[in-house]
């Protein structure tokens, strides 16, 4: 379904909005003269340091074009034919990527059962039984979305439990991280403590005010060796790198993931409250960052859409999902307008 052209801001995804000024000059900033490519340049070097003090000094950080890449790169690191990456069943890499990983990897991406969209233990060692058996591809690692694609988030209790099991069984553990800053912001944790217990790390900010290219970050210094090569492979390596790279030095350097996360989980937050106060609405999942999935009449929802456009959704759902630039204004609006809406229908 395409998506009408509208002036006004839409709820449908935090990739509709723009970037950050910051982000915009960085970019700029960085346009200066002749600069090594492949990123053999000062902007990636200091941007790689940036990341080393968020994840660790053992850290390896390598800056692909998109959030795609950043999953196929990091799985090549860990699997290949006749293995397979386990997933919860909502997850990213198994719906939404068009068999991306499937294609490129010649793997299988098996999803675990799950709960709010969160891998299950008891799903994941159901999924395990496989291990030795001849006849079945062999998991090869975990993947984990957080936040999850239902914009729920893993406490660390609940990954490093997911990761003791994976571990166990001799999984890597993988972490698409879209969204991570927003999980940041909600959970009020470090990017390292995030990342505790996994062995790779797709790092995204293009939904967050980053105008494009995101991160591999390999956390188990010895699945690094092939990265640099395997992402020529996999078309991720940018030859002019420095303005991808440039974006992140500032993105973390003035900590403009934490403001726009926190601006972008604010505004989920104020149209959780007003939903709160529309008979007829019911939100299916807890609203922990800027992600909202509302069961509401259909012939409503599409009188709203008119105006705001946003995406039907799995399990007869809407979402909504909210962006670093979402205003209080676009909120309360918003909210009148599914109240009308609602009122409408039940006249």
């Amino acid at each position: 379904m395409l998506a009408p052209i509208m002036s006004m801001k839409s709820f449908a995804s935090d990739n509709n909005s723009g970037a950050s000024p910051e982000i915009i000059a960085a970019i700029g900033s960085a346009n200066d003269g002749h600069a090594l490519g492949y990123g053999e340049d000062e902007w990636t070097r200091r941007a790689e340091a940036s990341f080393k003090r968020e994840f660790g000094p053992a850290s390896e950080t390598f800056f692909v074009l998109n959030g795609t890449g950043a999953n196929v790169l990091a799985l090549s690191l860990v699997a290949g034919p006749g293995l397979s990456v386990l997933c919860s069943d909502t997850a990213h890499i198994s719906i939404d990527e068009t068999g991306a990983p499937e294609a490129a990897l010649g793997c299988k991406v098996l999803p675990v059962k799950s709960r709010e969209g969160k891998v299950l233990p008891e799903g994941l060692e159901a999924a395990l039984g496989c291990v030795g058996f001849i006849h079945q591809s062999q998991p090869a690692c975990l993947s984990l979305s957080q936040p999850t694609e239902l914009g729920t988030v893993y406490e660390p209790r609940e990954t490093a439990e997911l990761a003791r099991l994976a571990h166990a069984a001799g999984l890597s553990v993988h972490m698409d991280g879209a969204r991570l800053a927003n999980a940041a912001v909600a959970l009020d944790l470090p990017f390292r403590e995030l990342a505790a217990g996994v062995d790779l790390l797709s790092f995204g900010g293009m939904k967050n005010g980053v105008a494009f290219g995101e991160a591999v970050v390999v956390l188990r210094p010895e699945l690094a060796a092939r990265a640099p090569c395997l992402r020529k492979t996999r078309l991720q390596l940018a030859s002019k790198m420095r303005f991808i790279s440039a974006q992140y030095e500032a993105y973390l350097g003035m900590r403009i993931w934490e403001r726009n996360a926190r601006a972008s989980n604010a505004a989920a937050k104020r149209l959780e409250r007003a939903c709160s106060t529309i008979g007829g609405i019911e939100l299916a999942y807890p609203v922990s960052c800027n992600a909202l999935f509302a069961r509401m009449p259909i012939e409503a929802a599409n009188a709203v859409r008119e105006r705001h456009f946003f995406y039907d959704w799995e399990g007869g759902l809407q979402r909504w999902m909210t962006s670093f630039d979402t205003s209080d204004a676009d909120i309360d609006e918003f909210a009148s307008e599914l109240r009308e809406a609602m009122l409408e229908r039940g006249r």
